[in-house]
């Protein structure tokens, strides 16, 4: 068996992408490969305490996630051991009978449970456990999920293991982890007692060699380039909304190691993958500066260049056929990937700086600040990003029509060459801050923000790095267009909150040149006014 027929356990078009029940193996080697792959999560060690606490009472166990995240490898690993004492629906979207809605097999199954003995175990999707709260015939059923798709809330004989309360991604102290992507591609390219290592091993020793295919393997056993792997990952997750199930992430190493061309343009620049079509965007090829444009440009001339020469021949690079790559773009891509690695006279780490990301390092940056703990006083390290970003990308977006306006003018309208604006004094909420940073939910798809206006707390502002990234370029004088429409949809919200409460103020202020006046609502509700100033 070849290095490319064991890595095909990865691939989700192989038999081998969803767990059933068959009693036969597929193939006695591949099986082995397959079951060295496996890692046990911290999901699944809860879910196994679970089974567990069966032995002492009757219960329903939910295991919730979507399609892919590796419901029926679980639940088939553990369905021998307990069925004794529980009944497992490994997929709740599937009756067992043409004739029968997956809504009327979990009837059955709440049925069978009522009027037996045995604890249930069911494998489901969160849209079907709607279905079922919305559609199903029992109610204890109903009103258990109905409650924790509201608030989370569970019962001691109703238990739901989700699959989203354990992130595939950590932002920790001073990096971004996945631990579950590391494991696996630790476990896949391990140096000892690895099967697949040793079937590359045994390819690379072949007459005929699979060579692109064992430079893709090599390259992803280097640590450096997972982890850049891993921050692409991670980058997908927070700015294309890519989520992260097992299945595609299996599927994705298998197109990085076999896909049309080296690892580091089968990341960026093929299409085939459903991550990595997301990942294309942040292909470093479509960078635009200087010093990528100037080598992309030379080498589209022709134009020498000695050092690179030296650099793509040197003797460590020679398996690597730099000299017969097809274009410059592939070379920046190999230049990222290695970007950490010391190879010949390290002509690669002279782009080092032009990959940098800063918008995910601050991102991640503020994030960790809103999550230390309560003994640490992040109030002066917060206070840049309340003051020199949100706030004044606030005044600037809702002032952009009149940027003469100051920092607490809130303008509401104009009328030919007279603008009505309102005093709004935003601050930092420092003690909403300091009550999320011990709350332990770590979503690191977003932060939670907190203003108060005029003394009053304002509803907590979710930022995700689309906001803060166009935040950042409104401080810098951008104006948003359509093609910001996600992220400025979450701006236009808290402005509307903001309107509201400006629009609302005793005070309001007409502005024309070298007048101003205040309009003054003596009653509060309107019937009588006040106007001063001129």
């Amino acid at each position: 068996m070849r290095l490319r027929d064991v890595l095909s356990v990865l691939s989700k078009s192989s038999p081998y992408a969803v767990k059933t029940d068959r009693e036969t193996a597929l193939s006695d080697e591949l099986d082995k490969v397959k079951d060295y792959l496996y890692i046990e999560t911290d999901m699944e060690a809860d879910f196994k305490n679970h089974l567990q606490s069966l032995a002492i009472g009757k219960k329903i166990i939910y295991l919730c996630g979507s399609s892919g995240d590796g419901k029926s490898e679980i639940l088939t690993r553990y369905r021998k051991n307990f069925d004794n004492i529980a009944h497992f629906h490994l997929d709740a979207t599937h009756s067992f009978s043409p004739k029968e809605t997956a809504i009327e097999r979990l009837n059955k199954l709440f049925s069978d449970y009522e009027n037996g003995d045995k604890s249930l175990v069911i494998g489901i999707n969160i849209g079907m456990l709607g279905n079922y709260a919305e559609e199903g015939n029992y109610e204890n059923s109903k009103i258990a999920i109905s409650n924790y798709l509201k608030s989370s809330r569970e019962t001691e004989e109703h238990i739901f293991i989700d699959f989203e309360k354990y992130p595939k991604f950590k932002l920790e102290s001073h990096r971004y982890t996945s631990d579950f992507t590391e494991k696996l591609l630790k476990r896949i390219t391990s140096i000892d007692n690895n099967i697949i290592r040793q079937h590359y091993d045994k390819e690379l020793q072949h007459h005929d060699a699979d060579l692109k295919l064992c430079i893709n393997y090599y390259l992803l056993s280097l640590p450096s380039i997972q982890r850049i792997v891993v921050e692409l990952l991670f980058k997908a997750r927070l700015m294309k909304d890519q989520f992260l199930t097992a299945r595609g992430l299996l599927d994705f190493v298998y197109h990085l190691f076999t896909g049309p061309g080296y690892l580091f343009d089968n990341i960026f620049a093929s299409q085939d993958n459903e991550i990595v079509s997301k990942i294309a965007d942040f292909d470093p090829a479509l960078r635009r500066t200087k010093l990528i444009d100037q080598f992309v440009l030379s080498q589209k001339l022709g134009i020498d260049d000695p050092d690179f020469d030296e650099f793509r021949f040197s003797p460590n690079l020679k398996n690597f056929d730099l000299h017969k790559l097809n274009s410059p773009e592939s070379n920046i891509r190999f230049f990222y990937i290695i970007q950490n690695e010391e190879l010949g006279n390290n002509y690669h780490k002279k782009f080092k700086a032009d990959f940098s990301d800063d918008l995910l390092d601050r991102y991640a940056t503020i994030w960790r600040l809103h999550k230390m703990p309560k003994e640490t006083d992040n109030k002066a390290e917060l206070r840049p990003f309340y003051r020199d970003i949100l706030m004044a990308a606030i005044s600037k977006y809702v002032n952009k029509n009149a940027p003469q306006l100051g920092k607490e003018d809130f303008l509401l309208a104009s009328r030919g060459r007279y603008l009505i604006t309102a005093h709004l004094d935003i601050k930092p909420d420092n003690a909403a801050i300091k009550r999320e940073s011990e709350n332990g939910i770590e979503n690191v798809s977003h932060f939670l923000a907190f203003l108060k206006v005029n003394g009053k707390a304002l509803k907590p502002i979710p930022i995700n790095i689309n906001l803060l990234e166009l935040l950042l370029r409104i401080v810098q004088g951008y104006q948003p267009n359509k093609h910001d429409k996600n992220a400025v949809v979450l701006l236009d919200e808290l402005l509307d909150k903001l309107h509201e409460i400006a629009s609302k103020e005793k005070t309001l202020f007409i502005i024309s040149d070298q007048q101003r006046f205040n309009l003054n609502d003596v009653e509060g509700n309107g019937s009588e006014l006040e106007v001063s100033g001129g």
